[in-house]
This record gives structure tokens, sequence and C-alpha cells, in this order.
């Protein structure tokens, strides 16, 4: 049970903060619900007895901040070739609400946008993870959106700076590895 006042994460929507419980009858139905201040003036309301199963949780702490910046910092871990597929990989991956998985995506992504651009729906994706990840990040390190955004922005232009010489040296080294890939 969350009290008025707790920073949950909800997740697909990101951080925020609870304002209120309310009884409210939704089709002769009454419930208790979270009332849940969003970023942006969005509220958004939660059964309060379905909310774990949804997957609202605390924010994380400050020294758990830390770490998910660190995720920022390493290189991009392997993704299907296929966007389909890497798109539905990726939405059950931000369907979990963690923050280090959502913290992946967001590198992945934005290695992938560098490299070779991205389809509508993982640039729509990027956006929605990037607003989850910096709205958690504010609550957990009270500090300032724009502070936020830019360290995220930060971390991963210096993490794909990292990636882009580690690549430009394995091909320089020859150890450039050759797939052959069936075709059925």
């Amino acid at each position: 049970m969350f009290n008025v006042g707790d920073e949950v994460v909800y997740p697909m929507h990101g951080a925020g903060v609870i304002q209120s419980i309310e009884e409210k009858a939704i089709l002769d139905e009454k419930q208790s619900y979270y009332i849940i201040k969003m970023p942006g003036e969005v509220k958004v309301m939660v059964p309060t007895a379905k909310a774990e199963e949804i997957g609202v949780r605390n924010i994380i702490d400050g020294e758990s901040a830390q770490k998910v910046m660190k995720v920022l910092e390493k290189d991009s871990t392997e993704m299907s070739m296929n966007w389909n597929k890497r798109y539905r990989e990726n939405m059950d991956k931000m369907k979990t609400g963690d923050i280090f998985e959502v913290a992946d995506i967001v590198r992945n992504l934005s290695f992938k946008q560098k490299e070779k651009g991205l389809s509508t729906g993982e640039k729509k994706m990027l956006l929605n993870a990037k607003q989850i990840l910096v709205s958690e990040l504010v609550l957990a390190e009270k500090k300032d959106l724009g502070e936020v955004e830019e360290a995220v922005e930060n971390k991963i232009e210096q993490a794909y700076e990292v990636h882009l010489t580690s690549m430009k040296d394995t091909i320089e080294e020859g150890n450039v590895v050759k797939k052959l890939i069936p075709l059925n």
C-alpha cells in the first residue's frame, strides 16, 4: 500500500507523485484509486487493489540512480536486426517497469538512431523510454528536468564515442567477424 505523497513509477508512463486516494464508482463498482500526478500536469487513476499487479512501485533511491546512469555508459547490448522483433522485445522490457531495462533501451535505441536511424515506432519508443527514465531520475536525484536530460544525453554521447572507437579499433585490427546467415 502506498501513501499520499509517495513518489511512484507507473510503467509505460513514468514517475509521479500520489496526490490522493479517492473512492470512485465506475460502472456501478466502487473502488479506491490512487490519483497520481505525472509530469506535464497529467493525472492518472490507478485502482489501489491492482497497483502492484500493474507494476506501480516506489521510485529508486539516489544510489540506484547512479547505477542507472552507469548503464548508459556501457556499450550497447545485442538486439535483433529485425526492427519488428526488436520493437516487441523492447516493449516487453518497458512493460516490466524495471528502470535498468528502460535505461538499456534508451542507450541501445540512441546508438541505433545514430548509426542507421529508427523506424517511426522505435522513435516513439525511444522518446517514451527517455521520458520514463528522466522522470524517475528527476525525483530520485532531486534535480531539475533540464539538468537530468542533459546528463542522460551526455552519458549516451560519451558511450557512443567509446563504442565508435572500439568498432574502429576492431576493424583496423582485422577482427571483423563475418557471419553466414542462412536464407531459409
